[in-house]
């Protein structure tokens, strides 16, 4: 099935498109969704140009749009729809996991374009698949962290088996599914290469913590 993969540059959408390519999916392009300010990837808080650098690494197209919060619906409906008359899209690769509020808002923005929801890693235990991202070979560091759970000691730290531990202990989601982290991939079973940076600055922003990287 043709596809685009929605690309944070962070594991969980690295993953999920990796996974969608195994299962036969084309995939045409990656989206990645930028703040308003046109700088940064959401929620992750990566430099634009650093995710451009980073799907070269990777070999896929990469498409990169400002979404306002606002409108960001009607934004992302439109922006697909365009996938869709011009590349014949036929599916959406999202990387969520279990909440099921976000499903229906997939499945519901889906429906409306006409097009398939692919949720690769829908489903699965959060350890076992962090686990399984580890076990393949894929490599990431976390770049945001959400204040109210995590502090910036946590920035940078490799998403190895030994963080996964600790973070089960203090009782958070090994994925960072309820927003608590984010990561950024830098080498794997996707890459044709692996993604070299440097790491710059830690800064504090809207409550969370984020990593600039370089």
């Amino acid at each position: 099935m043709k596809a685009v993969s929605l690309w944070s540059g962070g594991k969980d959408s690295t993953f999920a498109c990796n996974k969608a390519i195994k299962e036969g999916h084309q995939i045409v392009s990656l989206v990645n969704l930028l703040h308003d300010d046109g700088a940064h990837s959401l929620s992750h808080g990566i430099s634009k140009e650093i995710i451009n650098i980073q799907a070269r690494s990777v070999g896929l197209p990469l498409v990169q749009r400002e979404m306002a919060w606002k409108a960001y619906r009607e934004q992302f409906i439109s922006l697909m729809r365009n996938f869709k008359k011009i590349n014949g899209i036929e599916g959406i690769v999202f990387g969520d996991i279990y909440l099921e509020a976000h499903k229906e808002w997939i499945e519901d923005v889906c429906s409306e374009i006409e097009v398939k929801a692919i949720m690769p890693l829908w489903g699965i235990n959060t350890e076992k698949l962090a686990g399984e991202f580890i076990d393949l070979g894929f490599e990431a560091i976390i770049v945001a962290a959400n204040n109210k759970f995590m502090g910036p000691e946590f920035l940078g730290r490799k998403f190895d088996h030994t963080l996964i531990d600790e973070l089960i202990k203090i009782g958070i989601d090994p994925c960072g599914e309820e927003g608590e982290f984010h990561t950024f991939v830098y080498n794997g079973p996707i890459f044709n290469e692996m993604f070299n940076f440097s790491m710059i600055r830690k800064r504090f922003s809207d409550n969370h913590w984020f990593l600039d990287l370089n």
